[in-house]
Order: structure tokens, then C-alpha cells, then sequence
């Protein structure tokens, strides 16, 4: 096995890792660790954290990348690998990857979505819906499946429940290590909803995550829960390798537009004159500009650039990462204006106030106060755009890949999905299953966003404090 380092994949690993330090700095302040414990507080938020974690786990799963090694020959010492990139993810799909239909088949379906022209014993040519390869294989031709659904549900459904129980009950004893009470006492306390941080829908929303994962899955080795696409692909593995990418845009272009839009927010202003002037003909003159006509000018110069040099990729994969860095990278461009202009009029605001007034009176040095007195005061404003922004950017993915200039045609992506499902959803009989796994996905994802960040505004704006 050879290790395989693409742009995107660095990038999110050092964006957990610096996440990772933040989260430490976060327990070390008492007063920041008090905020996040009261946005928390509500069951909604802990149940949108759960599933935007849930989320994240795939993306990351599926952002380690290796090449696997072919056969030897014996008397061979070179060691040659696949061309194909595999990650965890993957491996855990192989079946899917390995044994893909001839063409269409809906959900749960044992027979092709289309008909075919075939010639029968007789010699007669007629049309018939051939059985997938790949489908309940163990049943007989004329066996119905219902029955085995139904009794592969109920298994999926108890390995769920008592996996899901064991961490339940791992995570109940490790919180009750510093009391007195028995294990019976706490989890009739957590039963009644009377603990401080709302563990019993935190729980729920575990188990049901857990348990629809473990359905998909174990009826996924069998069956294809969301049908086939065009070239007899399984759904659910296109929609889960999607994934990836709408987390990697909205969370990489967003976290590559803060500094930006902090700095030259902060600083247009805090320090005025000139400077603001130039910040504000910067922003005006580029918010001006079609976004869309601007990303779409970029990826055909990058993708013209990556044509004129394939010499540069191994794989298939290494090329369609690039262009989605790039992608990333030019939507970070396009996306810093608007908070920019909200943080400069704050910042402008709060640079007239009475604390802010007493510092430079005292001959506090304008770094010391942007970092005291005036960052700490705009934080609400920025964690609330980000996760607002977040959304913005996965929905921002799927028209882009829509209209053409997008990620790469060949990578997964639910822009790419919905782009698909357009000459699907005219054709008789209608293909309806691909556009709604993407939709749905990419809705629960969006949705899961909005809760979240509604919470934190809630919390963290000052405004909210009465």
C-alpha cells in the first residue's frame, strides 16, 4: 500500500488539528467554556451538532487516500500499484465498487428499471426487465423479497440499537466518574431530562444516527437501498462520496475567507483614512463583478492549465483534486466581501465606545486594542457568518456543478447528482431517486447548519443577553 497525499486532504487534517488546539484554549477560559456549555443547552443544537459531526466523520474517512499494490509476478521486485485511489470509505463499499449493475434499478429493486430487448428460448424476441446480478443472488428467480427486507431490517435494526447502547452506556459511566451516585440514579436522571446539558436527546439523536447507518449499510450488502444510476453505480455510495466535497467547500472556503475578511475588516474600520478607502474600493469593485462569470473564468483557465500539463498527475483523482483546491481557493476570493463590510461597520462602531475611548486615552498601543477590545466583541458576528456562510457554500457546490463549472464531471459531488438528474427526471419513466438522495443529504446537512447557527446567535450575541 502506497500513501497518497492530495491538496484537499492536507488542508482538512490541519483544519482538524487547529481545531483541535482551539477546542483546548476553549476548556482553559472559563467564561468562553460557559458559552459553549449554554449553546448546548438546547436539545436542537445538541441534536445539529451530533448530525453535523456525523457529517464531518464520512468526509474525513473518506480523506485518506492510498493506492493499493498489484500482483507480482515471483520472480518481480518492482512493486507496481493500482491507478485508482481507494480510502477507507472505499474499502467499507467494495461490493458496490466491484459488482455495479448494467443500468437503472430503483430502490430496493431486484429487476433493471428499464426493459430489454432479448431473444427467449423459443427464439422469439420480445422485451423483458432482467434481474440484477448483484441482487439477493441467494433468492430464487421467482422468490419475493419482501420477507428477507423485512428480517434484514429487524437485524440491522437490534446491531444498531446494542452497539449504540454499549457506547450510550461507556459515555454515562465516564460522565458520572466524579460523583457519588449509582449508576441506576444517573440514568433515571438522565431519562428525565434533569441533567445540565440535555444527554437524553444527545443519546436519541446517537441511536437513530447509528441505527439508519447500520440499516444502510447491512441492507447495502444485499440490496441497493437507492437504486442505481445510468451506469448501474449504487446510489448510496455516490451520495456518501458527495459528501466530501460539500463538507471540504463549505468548510475549507470558509475558514480560507476569515483572515481576509477580519483583516481588512478590523482594519478599514479601526484605522480609517486611506487605508478604508482603499479596503472599500477593493470590496466595491470586486462584489461588482458576476460572481458566478468570475468562477467560471477561473476554473476554465485552471482546467485549460491542467489539459496543457498532465504530466503533473499519477491519477485520475490527483487531477479532479486540484481543480476542486483551485475551486476552493476562488471561491475564498469571491466570498470574503460581505464580511468584510459587516465587521468594518462594527468595528467602526465599536471604536467609538467608552472602554475602546479610555484604552487609547491610556496609551494602549492599536494592536493591543484590535486584539483586547475589539476581535473578542466581533466573534459573535464571525461564528454566526460562518456557519451561515457554510450553508451558502454547499448549496453554492451544487448550482455551480449544475451549470458546468463546478468540481471535476468525474469526481463525486451532489452538484454533479442533481446535474445528472436533469435528463433523468424527463425521461418516461422517470429516474427520480437520484435527485432525491442528493437532495436529501445535502438538505439534512443545510438544515443541521442553520439550527446550529441559529443557536449561537442566540448565545454569543451580546445583544441577546437580556
Amino acid at each position: 500500500m502506497k500513501m497518497s497525499f492530495l491538496w484537499t486532504d492536507m488542508m482538512i487534517w490541519l483544519l482538524v488539528v487547529a481545531l483541535i488546539f482551539w477546542a483546548r484554549m476553549i476548556m482553559r477560559s472559563p467564561q468562553t467554556r460557559q458559552q459553549w456549555r449554554r449553546i448546548y443547552e438546547s436539545p436542537l443544537a445538541m441534536a445539529c451538532s451530533l448530525i453535523l459531526l456525523t457529517y464531518l466523520s464520512v468526509a474525513l474517512l473518506d480523506s485518506i487516500h492510498f493506492r493499493l499494490a498489484l500482483p507480482t509476478q515471483a520472480d518481480s521486485k518492482q512493486v507496481n500499484y493500482d491507478i485508482n485511489m481507494k480510502s477507507p470509505l472505499d474499502l467499507l463499499f467494495a461490493h458496490n465498487i466491484d459488482h455495479s449493475e448494467r443500468t437503472y434499478s430503483a430502490p430496493f429493486a431486484r429487476n433493471e428499471f428499464v426493459s430489454s430487448i432479448i431473444v427467449n428460448e423459443q427464439g422469439i424476441t420480445e422485451k423483458a426487465y432482467l434481474p440484477l446480478k448483484h441482487v439477493a443472488t441467494y433468492l430464487g428467480i421467482n422468490e419475493g423479497s419482501g420477507l428477507d427486507i423485512f428480517i434484514k431490517s429487524i437485524i440491522a435494526i437490534i446491531m444498531g440499537l446494542m452497539i449504540g447502547l454499549i457506547f450510550v452506556t461507556l459515555h454515562m459511566l465516564w460522565l458520572k466518574r466524579g460523583t457519588q451516585d449509582s449508576f441506576g440514579h444517573y440514568l433515571q436522571t438522565v431519562k428525565q431530562g434533569k441533567t445540565q446539558l440535555p444527554w437524553r436527546w444527545a443519546y436519541a439523536t446517537f441511536l437513530f444516527i447509528l441505527v439508519m447507518s447500520v440499516w444502510l449499510y447491512y441492507l447495502n450488502l444485499s440490496y441497493h437501498v437507492l437504486g442505481t444510476d445510468k451506469v448501474g453505480g449504487d446510489v448510496l455510495y455516490n451520495t456518501l462520496k458527495s459528501i466530501r466535497t460539500g463538507v471540504l467547500i463549505g468548510v475549507l472556503t470558509t475558514v480560507a475567507t476569515l483572515p481576509i475578511s477580519i483583516i481588512l475588516g478590523i482594519s478599514a474600520g479601526y484605522i480609517g483614512g486611506w487605508v478604508d478607502d482603499v479596503i472599500q474600493y477593493i470590496y466595491t469593485t470586486l462584489s461588482s463583478i458576476p460572481s458566478v462569470l468570475l468562477i467560471a473564468a477561473s476554473i476554465l483557465v485552471v482546467q485549460v492549465t491542467i489539459d496543457n500539463n498532465p504530466q503533473w498527475f499519477e491519477t485520475a483523482t490527483e487531477r479532479s483534486d486540484l481543480r476542486l483546491f483551485f475551486l476552493i481557493i476562488i471561491l475564498s476570493i469571491t466570498s470574503w466581501t460581505g464580511l468584510c463590510r459587516l465587521l468594518r461597520a462594527e468595528t467602526f462602531k465599536l471604536s467609538q465606545v467608552e472602554f475602546v475611548t479610555a484604552a487609547r486615552a491610556f496609551g494602549v498601543g492599536k494592536f493591543t486594542i484590535l486584539r483586547r477590545h475589539i476581535l473578542p466583541n466581533l466573534m459573535h458576528i464571525i461564528l454566526i457568518s460562518v456557519v451561515l456562510d457554510f450553508s451558502f457554500l454547499v448549496l453554492s457546490e451544487a448550482v455551480l456543478s449544475y451549470v458546468g463549472v463546478g468540481v471535476d464531471p468525474s469526481m463525486h459531488s451532489w452538484g454533479n447528482m442533481i446535474n445528472q438528474a436533469r435528463l433523468e427526471m424527463a425521461r418516461e419513466p422517470m429516474v427520480w431517486w437520484s435527485l432525491l438522495s442528493a437532495f436529501l443529504f445535502m438538505f439534512v446537512l443545510v438544515l443541521a447548519a442553520n439550527l446550529f447557527s441559529d443557536r449561537i446567535q442566540v448565545v454569543l450575541d451580546p445583544r441577546n443577553e437580556a
